[in-house]
């Protein structure tokens, strides 16, 4: 005879119906998106939504796709019919259900396009059938409120549904039909979440299979529950106090009662608030089989089966290497996730100017509430890194950025439950502090494939392999990873702590949580990045070199701070109070302007670094603790807020209420520290057990970051510098500049554009450049350094310019000369964003030193700001008299208004070419050099500004006083055969150019006498 839990078939109904809708939904996107949006009135952009008949049931493959898997779910449909007969003996709810099942066949496969009467015919009938069926089942239900809740939601939507169908269908409204589509979908989710609340009621039945005597003639009969004489064992999982009201016997089961020298199975924990044996024993003794026992954990409600049984598969220990790789390579797998979603959301607003709507997606972080719901835990416990891994990974697949985001929020959704049911379900201290130690070298992981890969992690939905991403390898990793999740983690439920000894209050849980969550902000802000602290503390070159440390090589000392805390975190498990301390002094360094350069680094990122991972653990323990869900939604949700307001320091110009944050990210720092601080130091430590970590696993983890330490050596040696920066045209002393403003390195696409940049820097010979809208270190635009692949691919010199804590949108120096000093300003700004400005003096031809300014000007709203900026970059260039150009964003029409500060007697400065009147915020200045050219060129699908490209030539100071006034008449030669060559602009640009680059306002480069 064979045995099932008939809670497999909601279980598998809910599956194969799930995997029916959304497999055609996907499949529909991919290949036939438009033509699905696309009604009797309107199609895409007005449409953007499909509905479910168009999904399922109007293209090839994806209406073959639904039917083979809907056709899946007849088997387990009947059976839920069966099973809720035997539940309320109904017969009336057993007929409605089966006519009910054969309309949903109607409607299923007559498709709209096939006969869109009977379609609607059979649909209609559905939903009436709905109602009583709905009912009966719900009167005989155990889960009485959630199902009257999914009833109440679903013929709740049949109102807003019918309404938009008459927007559609009768006035004809844009984008009326998509509206009504979500709530389409919504009643399938719906309907088919009914259906899975079934799991509850489910439980106590079985399935049998046994073969019948010969005289058996007998199709279909129900057996009395009548107790056999052979001892059996009852597997009974409601809720515990459920079980004792209904077996009333049981208190009065023990040891000592049974007629047996009764010994436990090995493994078994003698626990009398977590244990239940359910014993039917018949009039002459007891008697077991001992590989037929299994012992039932009970917490609050989840449950977890161990079989004490000899032959029992044998899952590896905790300290195993199989345990430690895998989860690893899950908490790698939820920072790539965390912070992907981050970066493609900043596409929105980059676009909008503004607020989008799509910057919601960052509250699928909030997902762990959904824990709550029945069979969620099961699923997200076994399945849970898979789909989130597919999903998150193989978003790089989907092209349309609207749908890429959601798909990896979608992921987001699914990691976050994933993360936090793995975390609160383990059931000893030991294992909570042993499964911290790996999520914390995932972290690491993750941190030095990034510098690996130039601050960008291949595995993100921006990279693809057209721009140096892993995906394909990535997905396939992660997915064999998750895979084995579930077995290798089954080793989580086999030891337990028993009951606490001292209750954690509300108060307490309230603090834990607010700190947890703060602790994965700061590690985002700070920590996601090799690099991010290190522009914490940059403050540009000087006469000896740098003023603090340079990304290379000084990312890899971060990346061996993260890894040495990891190895060390063992010695201040449950021990919060040292970290707490360095973290205090960290943060003080951090956030007071007084610490720069190499201090700012050491005694605030390093350290800062250190003190957050000593912390890892002690958070673990204490949440494993806490254990219910709203507590980690709680914690995401301090996340969400402390998120929110990163961004709002900077962006305060398009937010609301923007004034609230406006530059005080260090006050957001040591917000999130005094978080951290408080949940760690004062949040029911005597609840938590003493470090329990052992040696074999220490061993095994030391091993694992042995490999690390030398990938960080053999990383940081393949990212040297590979030659001496040297300038295109030493011979003709040509400097040819250029300036760009390049939307954060996400390209109109919303592809990482880093290569693309430096296709086209490469290819128009630039000696200088520079770059505007850089300041890529901040969380919301995944905490990337632009400068690093563009300066060790191009071989140039780099500047980043003012850090991340600085509260501008950035500028950078791009140089093949020697930068000999560098000084970064924020130019006034009371009203409007803080504009940056970086002053760098180069040592060019002839060790003649010549100034470049780089400027991003403010908004064109706000005037004063402007003005202010204009008078002030003026006076800084006027104080100079070596040869000087500015590469700038001005915001303004040339000859007019403020552009009069610029070109002034103040600043002795003189535009490339007054003639060009069609500008508006790129501009190049220049004084006391020899102009020779000067060219536009269009963006490609790079960004949404052009490159502007200035040639000059390095004269000696004497030389350019001789020219007098002539030095900058724009005298233009038309003739180009009568440009020197080395004077020239690449012809690769003319004509249509190459890679959507090309020469453009005027065609052609302008050449100067």
């Amino acid at each position: 005879m064979v045995s099932v839990n008939a809670s497999i078939i909601p279980l598998a109904h809910t599956i194969c119906a799930s995997a029916a809708f959304l497999a055609a939904l996907a499949v529909g996107y991919k290949l036939h998106f438009h033509k699905i949006v696309t009604n009797a009135h309107y199609t895409y952009p007005d449409e953007w939504f499909p509905s479910v008949s168009a999904t399922i049931g109007d293209r090839y493959p994806e209406r073959s796709i639904f039917q083979i898997l809907i056709a899946l779910t007849a088997f387990p449909r009947f059976l839920l019919l069966l099973g809720h007969y035997s539940i309320n003996k109904s017969l009336t709810c057993f007929l409605v259900g089966l006519v009910r099942t054969v309309t949903c066949g109607g409607w299923v496969y007559i498709t709209s396009t096939d006969d869109h009467d009977t379609h609607d015919v059979f649909m209609i009938s559905y939903i009436v059938l709905t109602i009583p069926w709905d009912a009966l089942v719900i009167r005989h239900s155990e889960n009485k409120s959630a199902k009257k809740l999914a009833m109440t939601a679903f013929f709740g939507t049949i109102v807003p549904l019918i309404y938009w169908y008459i927007q559609h269908q009768v006035h004809t409204r844009a984008g009326a039909y998509s509206i009504y589509a979500y709530f389409e979908w919504s009643l399938i989710i719906l309907d088919i979440t009914f259906d899975a609340l079934a799991f509850s009621d489910f439980k106590k039945l079985s399935i049998k299979l046994e073969q019948l005597p010969e005289s058996g003639n007998w199709f279909f009969k129900f057996e009395n529950d009548e107790v056999e004489d052979d001892l059996s064992i009852v597997e009974e999982t409601q809720d515990i106090t459920e079980s004792r009201e209904e077996y009333s016997t049981l208190a009065d089961i023990s040891k000592d009662s049974l007629d047996m020298d009764y010994e436990p199975p090995e493994g078994y924990i003698e626990e009398e608030e977590e244990l239940d044996f359910i014993i039917e024993k018949s009039n002459n003794g007891v008697s077991y089989d001992e590989e037929e026992i299994k012992i039932m954990i009970q917490d609050e409600k989840d449950i977890t089966y161990i079989s004490s049984a000899e032959n029992a598969v044998r899952v590896p220990d905790q300290d195993s290497i199989f345990y430690i790789v895998v989860n690893t390579i899950n908490a790698f797998s939820f920072w790539t996730n965390l912070t992907s979603l981050l970066c493609v959301i900043w596409y929105f607003p980059l676009w909008y100017m503004g607020i989008s709507g799509y910057e919601a997606t960052l509250f699928s972080v909030l997902s762990p509430f959904l824990l709550y719901i029945p069979l969620v835990p099961m699923i997200v416990s076994h399945f849970g890194y898979l789909f989130a891994g597919v999903i998150g990974v193989g978003a790089y697949l989907v092209q349309v950025p609207e749908s890429r985001l959601l798909t990896t929020a979608l992921a987001t959704v699914i990691i976050s439950m994933s993360f936090s049911n793995t975390l609160r379900t383990i059931t000893s201290q030991e294992s909570t502090q042993m499964y911290s130690i790996t999520w914390i070298m995932g972290l690491v992981c993750s941190v030095v494939l990034k510098m690996a890969f130039f601050s960008n992690n291949p595995l993100w939905p921006i990279m693809s392999e057209k721009n140096g991403g892993w995906n394909k390898t990535g997905l396939a990793v992660v997915a064999f990873s998750a895979i084995l999740t579930p077995y290798i983690n089954s080793i989580h439920y086999q030891k337990s702590d028993g009951q606490l000894s001292t209750k954690p209050n509300f108060l307490s849980k309230l603090f834990v949580s607010a700190g947890f969550g703060s602790m994965i902000f700061a590690i985002h802000q700070l920590l996601t990045d090799a690099s991010t602290t290190i522009y914490w503390a940059w403050e540009g070159w000087n006469q000896n070199g740098s003023q603090g440390p340079l990304a290379w090589p000084y990312s890899s000392l971060t990346c061996i701070a993260l890894l040495m805390g990891c190895l060390t975190s063992k010695n201040y498990i449950n021990k919060p109070v040292v970290p707490a301390l360095l973290l205090f002094v960290s943060t003080s360094v951090l956030s007071l302007s007084v610490f720069t350069g190499w201090i700012k680094y050491i005694f605030g990122g390093l350290l800062y670094a250190i003190s957050i991972v000593w912390l890892v653990p002690t958070y673990f323990c204490k949440m494993n603790l806490v254990k219910s869900p709203w507590a980690f939604t709680y914690a995401f949700l301090w996340y969400v807020i402390l998120t929110l307001a990163h961004v709002w320091v900077v962006a305060y110009a398009f937010v609301p209420l923007g004034w609230v944050m406006r530059e005080r990210i260090q006050h957001l720092l040591a917000f999130s520290t005094t978080l951290i601080i408080l949940g760690s130091v004062f949040g029911f430590n005597g609840a938590l057990s003493r470090p329990s970590v052992g040696k074999k696993f220490m061993n095994r983890v030391y091993f694992i970051g042995l490999l690390i330490f030398a990938g960080i050596g053999g990383i940081t040696y393949q990212l040297r510098p590979t030659g001496i920066p040297q300038p295109y045209h030493p011979e003709e002393k040509v400097l040819t500049a250029g300036i760009w403003t390049i939307h954060f390195g996400l390209d109109n696409d919303m592809w990482s554009s880093e290569q693309k940049m430096i296709d086209l820097i490469k290819g128009m010979e630039l000696d200088v450049v520079g770059l505007l809208e850089t300041d890529t270190q901040r969380i919301t635009m995944g905490n990337r350094d632009l400068t690093s692949k563009m300066a060790h691919d191009l071989e140039m010199y780099a500047d980043f310019g003012p850090g991340p804590n600085k509260h501008t949108w950035g500028c950078v120096l791009l140089s093949k000369f020697p930068i000999i000093n560098s000084t970064h300003h924020l130019l006034p700004s009371p009203v409007g964003e803080l504009a940056p400005a970086i002053h760098a003096t180069l040592k060019t031809y002839d060790d003649i030193l010549v100034d470049v300014f780089v400027y991003h000007g403010g908004q064109e709203e706000d005037e004063e700001d402007r003005r202010l900026q204009s008078e002030t970059l003026a006076k800084l260039m006027g104080a100079t008299t070596r040869p000087t150009i500015l590469l700038s964003y001005l915001v303004t029409n040339p000859l007019e208004g403020f552009y009069n500060n610029f070109v002034s007697e103040t600043s002795g400065m003189h535009d490339i070419d007054p003639t060009d009147d069609d500008r508006w915020c790129e501009y190049i200045l220049y004084k006391h050099l020899r102009r020779t050219g000067y060219a536009r060129v269009s963006r490609g699908d790079v960004t949404d500004t052009e490159l502007q490209v200035g040639k000059f030539q390095v004269v000696d100071r004497e030389i350019a006083d001789s020219y007098g006034n002539a030095l900058y008449e724009p005298t233009r030669i038309e003739n180009v055969d009568e440009v020197p060559e080395g004077f020239r602009f690449p012809d690769r640009y003319r004509g249509d150019g190459e890679n959507g680059h090309r020469y453009h306002v005027f065609d052609e480069p302008h050449y100067y006498e």
